[in-house]
């Protein structure tokens, strides 16, 4: 079958209890060596292509460009570079602070330089930075996301949006992201689900990676079991809707590490969707959404060989050998 394809994940941080101070605390250097181990796990899982949304100094792209050139065994990366956030945001020490149009295309047209193949918003706040805005809570105005997709899309680069909270997935949307990372529905009261945005996603062809931990099933431990319900749920809705999801782990965050894309698959399995299908989500699917839908994510003529021989297909879930 053809490879995995893992769309979230973040080769800077290590999966551990406290990622961000150990990102802190490393040099870029030892941080690097600690990158090409983790490619080489994720590779040896039976990934073969990953979307990497956000690092520090560039070094994704390096690895990637190690990756291609064969001095490293590892997936191919597409890569993010560093991630635009507000001054003090979700994820500032990724070194992606910007206040203002201005600055946020000029962080677009850096990345750009570089060889990012994505560029990455955070839309919202999230859980890994501690002194940030809260998930909910948006992060950017109306016109700062316009231009921000605007100088993206000049480049023919895709933007990937994290937004948790209601408000921000709204505005992503109305931006014209191309994917909407984790789109949990948050709100300062819990949760608030949108269909009239859900049938703009779809109308607009946006693509929705729930970026779903390979320890799903821990989750009522730290949401509550009726929450962690209701937020479960919402992923199936937005299927049921026709929304196009896919597969990826957030692998680098808190309990998400670089060999877990399978088990993150048997999420998908348990919201009842046929094996073909989650199959897609990280194969065919996930491919398109990264842009090289023609060149992986499929065993057909004229495809690169990203091929995973496995020996056994369940009822659940794929198993790599």
């Amino acid at each position: 079958m053809p490879g995995l394809i893992d769309a979230h994940v973040h080769l800077a941080f290590d999966g551990g209890p406290d990622p961000v101070s150990t990102l802190q605390d490393s040099t870029d250097e030892a941080l690097f060596e600690d990158m090409r181990r983790r490619g080489e796990q994720l590779l040896h899982s039976g990934v073969t292509t990953v979307r990497d949304l956000g690092d520090r100094g560039g070094l994704a792209l390096r690895l990637a460009a190690e990756i291609n050139d064969r001095r490293t065994a590892g997936p191919r990366i597409v890569s993010a570079a560093t991630p635009a956030t507000t001054v003090g945001g979700h994820c500032h020490f990724l070194g992606g602070e910007v206040s203002g149009e201005t600055e946020i295309r000029d962080l677009v047209r850096r990345n750009l330089a570089a060889g990012a193949g994505v560029i990455k918003a955070m839309v919202t706040g999230g859980g890994l930075t501690k002194d940030g805005p809260k998930s909910h809570q948006s992060q950017f105005t109306a016109e700062e996301l316009a231009a921000l997709v605007e100088e993206a899309h000049k480049a023919g680069v895709p933007v990937a949006a994290h937004a948790h909270g209601a408000d921000g997935i709204a505005s992503a949307v109305e931006a014209g992201v191309d994917t909407i990372e984790h789109c949990t529905w948050m709100s300062s009261d819990g949760l608030d689900f949108r269909p009239d945005v859900v049938q703009q996603i779809i109308t607009k062809n946006i693509t929705v990676c729930p970026a779903v931990s390979p320890h799903w099933q821990i989750l009522p431990r730290f949401f509550g079991e009726e929450r962690a319900s209701s937020m479960f749920d919402l992923v199936r809705q937005m299927a049921d809707a026709g929304v196009r999801l896919i597969a990826g782990t957030d692998a680098g965050v808190q309990r998400a590490g670089f060999d877990g894309l399978v088990q993150a698959l048997s999420f998908s399995s348990h919201l009842g969707p046929p094996n073909a299908t989650i199959i897609d989500m990280a194969t065919s699917q996930a491919a398109a959404a990264l842009g090289l839908g023609d060149i992986t994510g499929k065993v057909a003529p004229g495809y690169r060989a990203d091929l995973l021989l496995v020996d056994a297909v369940t009822r659940s879930v794929i198993s790599p050998h």
